[in-house]
């Protein structure tokens, strides 16, 4: 996955390219937007991963955390490109194991995400990866997860930025990297 040297830039017309516009879904008024045909292109994919990592690569990363779900199709292939391990944060009760939880605020509720008790220890370096930023919310828990757990955030990166939502703005501690801005 890895390109021919770390300073490589991205390809992002390609990744961009690869990104499908679908109006009216998953309701009227929303256009959405469909990563499937770039998941389904092995060199838009590479391309997509190893942009993700890029900006990390030198950062000492422990743990590459992937949000649900769509972060983990990025995050654990990011983790492997680190020479990190992956920690999948999912939604309450998804997880085996002993958990910690963090709920944050939806548009109608709220919602938790949580990780394994003994999935980070004290003083890891902890990536944090999802496919969209959107209003920010599902971010700032996973930021709060780590620090819970010990661990310190060295970033959060991500394939593209609803900009228009403001995500951004939850997360004023942690600077996203974002390959994408629509």
């Amino acid at each position: 996955m890895s390109t021919d040297t770390a300073d490589a830039v991205p390809d992002l017309e390609l990744i961009q390219s690869r990104i499908r516009d679908v109006a009216d879904f998953p309701a009227p008024g929303i256009l959405f937007k469909d990563i499937t045909p770039l998941l389904n292109d092995r060199h838009a994919l590479a391309a997509t991963v190893s942009a993700l990592a890029a900006p990390f690569r030198d950062t000492g990363v422990d743990h590459v955390i992937g949000l649900e779900a769509r972060g983990f199709i990025f995050g654990a292939p990011v983790a492997l490109e680190l020479g990190a391990g992956f920690v999948p944060a999912r939604k309450a009760g998804k997880l085996p194991s002993r958990t910690i939880g963090q709920a944050y605020d939806l548009e109608y509720g709220t919602a938790t995400v949580e990780i394994h008790a003994d999935a980070l220890h004290p003083g890891s370096r902890v990536l944090i990866v999802d496919d969209v930023l959107a209003t920010g919310g599902t971010g700032r828990a996973a930021v709060e997860l780590v620090r819970r757990a010990g661990g310190t955030v060295v970033g959060f990166s991500v394939l593209m930025e609803l900009a228009a939502l403001q995500g951004r703005e939850k997360l004023p501690d942690v600077e996203p990297h974002c390959l994408l801005s629509v």
